[in-house]
């Protein structure tokens, strides 16, 4: 019992650990000791030094010793690779999964991610359109089935929403973008591996294309 209540608390202090990093409220290159940071989050120093071991894995954050914890800065080559792997990997799972040819109803979260994109887009509500975007990526993920290609992808995805969320308002509005979402279900609800394959490249190539061309130029104080 015991055990698993220390699991529940370091898989709690995790979460919130991680929506405040991806959310920027702990902007790239926060730092502080372990004491703060569990005070900010409520909780006993263990199992917050635990979670950030985790983050520290996946390349949030930077563990320092004798001086806490600092989230990593988002900079352009790290940003360059992990759009690389996205576009190698992403694409292929999109075509498996239209190969398939799931109906309806196996792609709903995909529809209503889709669908929500659009809404916040008439909106103006670009922070809704950000985390409907990453559930679109993650839900397709899900769908394809191949676990260990879900953990490591997703890990990506949070390194890379991060820039994603500083950069949002320094570009055009996502309507490009959301229109790109639209055709790739298009393809997935046709069965169209190749179309679903071709879609998904083009817009993640786009999407890297804008994301590092913002990080190259502009003066952000957060990186």
């Amino acid at each position: 019992m015991e055990a698993a209540v220390k699991t529940s608390r370091v898989s709690d202090a995790y979460t919130q650990l991680k929506g405040e990093i991806r959310s920027n409220r702990m902007p790239p290159g926060y730092q502080a000791p372990e004491s703060e940071i569990a005070l900010r989050l409520g909780m006993s120093r263990t199992p917050v030094r635990e979670a950030l071991i985790r983050l520290e894995a996946e390349g949030l954050v930077e563990l320092i010793p004798r001086r806490g914890a600092r989230v990593l800065p988002i900079r352009p080559g790290d940003m360059k690779e992990i759009y690389e792997i996205l576009t190698s990997l992403e694409p292929d799972a999109a075509a498996a999964l239209a190969a398939r040819r799931p109906g309806a109803e196996e792609v709903a979260p995909l529809v209503e991610a889709t669908r929500d994109m659009e809404d916040a887009l008439r909106a103006g509500d670009l922070d809704a359109w950000a985390e409907s975007d990453d559930f679109f990526h993650r839900s397709l993920l899900e769908l394809h089935g191949n676990r260990r290609l879900k953990d490591f992808v997703e890990s990506l995805f949070d390194q890379a929403h991060r820039a994603r969320i500083i950069t949002l308002r320094l570009r055009e509005v996502p309507v490009r973008s959301t229109a790109e979402h639209r055709e790739i279900l298009g393809a997935l609800l046709a069965g169209d591996a190749e179309a679903a394959r071709r879609s998904f490249r083009s817009h993640r190539r786009r999407a890297a294309r804008e994301l590092l061309e913002i990080l190259e130029n502009y003066k952000l104080p957060q990186l």
